[in-house]
């Protein structure tokens, strides 16, 4: 059995790690700013993230947030993890993060780089964006009468349970580094994803493309945020509209 430590364990996908690992037999620790008895928060450190690591044979960093500070997290995380001995590091990356010169992708580059550089065993999965995070996105683009969206971009959204198994998957494995990525079954337009959402939630909204502006919207338009070889991801978009709203989620066009 091997002690494990996931950071972030209770947001979407640290919970279904942790719930994965713990089914598998493995002792599992859950950390984040308030989940007791491991409340840390990482960005600050301190005695009591020494006290989460201790004994820990592997950590899997999912903890992450847009609103800044991953770097600072992460250099903790490794600094505490290289105190405790512990053995292999696991990061969830996100698809592009080399190719979109968008700031939240920098920071999670940076990350990534922390990690290789840390002289601790470690294993890096890029995953392309999660369905729920398209539907966060859908809901505030849907509360105006018109729904504004960047023209000519696609995506590819994964089921966050499949990220979550493969993930588990590697926290028992021996370092791997970098491994291939994983990608959602359909790479999609914004507008067919749009219309399956507001189709599943029952709402009509006109369809306005907008065009923008800047080197990473150019990148989105470009794809540098899809894998499309291979498309690893089974769950589609509208199976998951349907677990979440009851409704068919059709897709629109």
């Amino acid at each position: 059995m091997t002690t494990i430590l996931v950071t972030g364990g209770t947001g979407v996908l640290g919970r279904l790690v942790t719930e994965r690992l713990r089914a598998d037999g493995h002792e599992v620790r859950v950390l984040s700013r308030h989940a007791q008895p491991y409340a840390v928060d990482l960005r600050e450190g301190g005695s009591g993230l020494d006290a989460a690591l201790a004994g820990v044979d592997t950590v899997v960093h999912c903890a992450s947030t847009p609103r800044g500070g991953d770097e600072r997290a992460a250099a903790n995380l490794i600094e505490a993890a290289r105190r405790a001995g512990t053995g292999h590091l696991v990061y969830i990356s996100i698809v592009g993060v080399d190719r979109v010169p968008f700031g939240y992708y920098k920071s999670k580059l940076a990350v990534e780089r922390l990690v290789e550089q840390s002289g601790l065993g470690w294993t890096t999965l890029r995953a392309t964006q999660f369905h729920d995070l398209l539907v966060q996105l859908f809901q505030g683009l849907a509360k105006p009468p018109v729904m504004l969206l960047p023209a000519g971009v696609s995506d590819q959204p994964i089921e966050v349970a499949e990220v979550a198994g493969r993930l588990a998957e590697l926290a028992v494995g021996a370092p791997a580094g970098r491994v291939p990525d994983m990608g959602g079954p359909e790479v999609r337009s914004l507008d067919s994803l749009a219309r399956a959402y507001l189709s599943a939630t029952g709402r009509r909204r006109p369809l306005v493309r907008v065009p923008l502006w800047g080197t990473a919207y150019r990148a989105f338009r470009e794809g540098g945020h899809l894998t499309p070889e291979p498309a690893v991801g089974k769950g589609t978009f509208e199976e998951y509209l349907e677990r979440r709203f009851g409704g068919p989620g059709r897709l629109g066009g």
